[in-house]
């Protein structure tokens, strides 16, 4: 027997010995070992039937173990008596059960189509880069596995990983690059895209010279892959994506789904084995915290590195939850059955009051304190043990002895978050460790701010719409709390907003001085809050079609420390051209330095002539085209539009030249002068710059800038005239 200490890279089914699992040594080594792992399922429902079914599985070639067993389900109020049904290998479990299914519909299922990795991370504690302690025998088999880190861990020993990445000159949907870039480490190795060239080869000999862990690509998933496969010289020849030979890239199709009100898209993927494949341009959240965030958020979830870098945090939220459930002998619904419980109207009214929103003060205001709760939601549902078998309890209750599944699922998550924060707190600017606690911290905070929405998701398996109602009734009796504890102080509410105040009082310019004022809301409401920030000066906008109308969460305004917040500006929109974007945050920009509310109007004449220079580059054919680009998600299939949108006619230009876009997709275009007034990007032939409709870019950009401009009292009209000419003076 060997002893091996190192960390779990990769783990799937094998079809004969259980698992594969993929494993970085501490000696530097890369280890294929194998493991036996048996896999249940649970069926429920009629003694009659689930007898039936009994001895039908008894009947089959290679009958499965047979048991009657007691388990829970969260939504019955008893016990449940179910048949057991183990499988000696996991590959063996869908089939087995899709024929039980199949041949029994009328059988309640659970825990039928849980990923293997789930599995194992409730029985021994694994998550993606765990680190363990291993024995072995001469065959390679685990026969003892203990692991060494938990989740939880704010500083993980990091294993030595390898990380090739491969870059493209442009994107292959808009037109064919014609380089590929590889870098390893501080190595950079350039090869050409062109007819006749092997970049098969060039990445087949990177692969056997470097041997990485994690391959990172730009479109890897949706082109790069699929190319490099498809141009292998020799059809004897195999490019070694995968470490492991026995196994091809597993592609997951496309796919589009309607989700919170949205119609979405996901691109194709591919995944490997042995070795892990990241498309940065194809991961759901990378641009938010990148490689670090996608560890992070793998270890947290138990999900696969390749899978949790692609899917939402709400799939990560329900990954953690069965987990609790399946180490908390609790069953997990193959398909969701419970159904909102009936309500009166007078009742809906109160329960599905969502959140608490303050209609904000209209103008500009000067020395605000903004307070936040931190991860208000989540600590609610902690707070008061909200969870789909437990009756909540109130903010005034004591902590219950008892936590439900979903407080036990997000409390550790919450704590380490806190923890985490506190600790960037103490470390100084130049510690190198910052970054990486930021993205993780960023991680954590995507899988707490879905989790509430989780909660009231009809698909979700542990989901329950009163548990979801008594979330917001807790947010908004917190957020009174906090309304009354800051008036009671002498403090002006400006606006409230689900999990946030802004106040203020003549003389409070300084953090200590709020600090009576977060301890009184703490002791008021359980709950932790914190000082956001000071802002020398903030501007709450009214709704652009009715001045008198103020809108929740549409302003901006600059820290004392010089720190700029935007919330519900142009430049914060998907579809906002990168140019408008840039010109409005640059105004905002200009204008914060200004170092009080007072001297904003001294910086004016200077914001307009960056205003008009913008307008003069737009002319003057200045502005590349990439910064005019429009990006908008395609609603419907492109049959189904009446009068097509921007976005469909672009879609259908593309459709003329064989290029399809699918619902969900977003559709890049530019504007232009007449029929059919737009140009898709991705089309074959180069737009004619003469065409643009520099009309409605300038509309477009004088719309964002009356946004900046409005509270220092520039209107649409005074910057129209202005832009004619003669009307300066009277602006300033």
């Amino acid at each position: 027997m060997i002893e091996i200490t190192g960390w779990l890279l990769d783990l799937y089914e094998h079809p004969e010995r259980g698992l594969a699992l993929w494993w970085i040594a501490e000696d530097g080594r890369r280890l294929c070992l194998y493991q036996r792992f048996p896999a249940d399922f649970y069926a429920a429902g009629n003694a009659e039937r689930l007898a039936a079914l009994h001895n039908w599985l008894e009947a089959l070639p290679r009958p499965p173990t047979l048991s009657y067993q007691e388990r829970r389900d969260l939504f019955l109020p008893d016990p449940l008596t179910v048949l057991a049904i183990q499988v000696a290998r996991p590959a063996e479990l869908p089939v087995l059960f899709r024929q039980a299914e199949q041949s029994f519909p009328d059988l309640t299922y659970y825990d039928a189509d849980l990923q293997v990795q789930l599995r194992h991370a409730a029985a021994f504690q694994t998550f993606p880069l765990v680190r363990c302690r291993l024995e072995v025998d001469d065959q390679g088999e685990i026969l003892g596995l203990q692991a060494l880190d938990t989740p939880w861990e704010l500083d993980p020993e990091p294993p030595p990983l390898r990380i090739l990445e491969i870059s493209l000159d442009s994107d292959p949907h808009h037109h064919l690059p014609t380089q590929v870039e590889a870098r390893y480490q501080s190595q950079v190795y350039r090869f050409p895209l062109r007819k006749g060239s092997d970049p098969a080869y060039w990445v087949k000999t990177l692969l056997q010279r470097h041997d990485p862990d994690i391959l990172l690509t730009d479109f890897g998933d949706t082109w790069l892959l699929d190319y490099l496969l498809e141009s292998v010289h020799n059809s004897s020849e195999k490019l070694p994506l995968s470490r492991d030979p026995a196994r091809l890239p597993n592609r997951i199709r496309e796919r589009t789904y309607f989700s919170y009100g949205q119609i979405i898209y996901r691109g194709q993927q591919v995944h490997l084995f042995g070795r892990l494949h990241i498309d940065r341009h194809n991961a759901m959240m990378w641009k938010d915290y990148g490689l670090e965030g996608v560890l992070e958020t793998a270890r947290l979830t138990a999900l696969p590195i390749q899978t949790a870098a692609r899917v939402s945090p709400g799939t990560g939220i329900s990954s953690m939850e069965i987990t609790t459930a399946l180490r908390s002998k609790v069953l997990v619904p193959w398909h969701k059955q419970q159904a909102e419980e009936p309500k009166t109207a007078l009742e809906l009214i109160h329960a599905d009051s969502g959140g608490l929103i303050y209609q904000p003060t209209v103008g500009l205001h000067r020395d605000v304190a903004e307070l936040d709760f931190a991860s208000m939601y989540p600590s609610i549902m902690v707070r008061c043990n909200i969870s789909p078998e437990k009756k909540p309890v109130s903010l005034d209750d004591p902590l219950p002895a008892e936590p439900g599944l979903v407080p036990r699922t997000l409390a550790p998550l919450l704590e380490k978050r806190l923890a985490l924060k506190h600790h960037l707190l103490e470390l100084p600017a130049w510690d190198p460790r910052r970054h990486t606690f930021q993205v993780r911290a960023s991680a954590e905070k995507w899988l707490l701010v879905v989790c509430f929405g989780y909660l009231g998701y009809r698909n979700a398996r542990f989901g329950r719409i009163e548990s979801h109602e008594a979330v917001t009734s807790g947010g908004r009796e917190a957020l009174l709390r906090a309304k009354e504890a800051a008036e009671a102080l002498g403090f002006e509410i400006l606006h409230l907003y689900v999990d946030g105040l802004w106040i203020k009082q003549a003389g409070y310019n300084r953090p200590p001085q709020f600090d009576a004022l977060l301890e009184e809301i703490h002791q008021r409401t359980g709950l932790h809050i914190a000082l956001e920030g000071i802002y020398r000066w903030v501007a709450f906008l009214p709704s652009r079609l009715d001045e008198r109308v103020p809108v929740g969460n549409r302003y901006f305004g600059v820290f004392q420390d010089g720190t700029i917040k935007l919330r519900g500006l142009e430049a914060r929109r998907r579809d906002t051209p990168a140019w408008v974007a840039r010109v409005q945050t640059g105004l905002v920009e200009h204008l914060a330095q200004a170092p009080d509310a007072d001297r904003l109007k001294d910086y004016l004449p200077s914001a307009l002539a960056l205003l008009r220079r913008a307008v003069n580059d737009l002319k003057a054919h200045r502005v590349p085209l990439e910064e005019l680009l429009v990006s908008q998600r395609l609603s419907r299939e492109l049959s189904k539009y009446r009068d097509p949108s921007p976005a469909a006619r672009a879609a259908l230009q593309l459709q003329v030249v064989g290029k399809t876009v699918s619902p969900g997709q977003r559709v890049r275009f530019l504007l232009m002068r007449g029929q059919p007034g737009v140009h898709a990007w991705d089309l074959p032939e180069e737009p004619d710059p003469r065409r643009l409709d520099l009309a409605a870019y300038t509309r477009w950009l004088l719309r964002a800038a009356e946004t900046v401009l409005q509270p220092l009292g520039i209107d649409s009209g005074l910057l129209k005239g202005w832009l004619q000419g003669g009307m300066e003076r009277r602006m300033l």
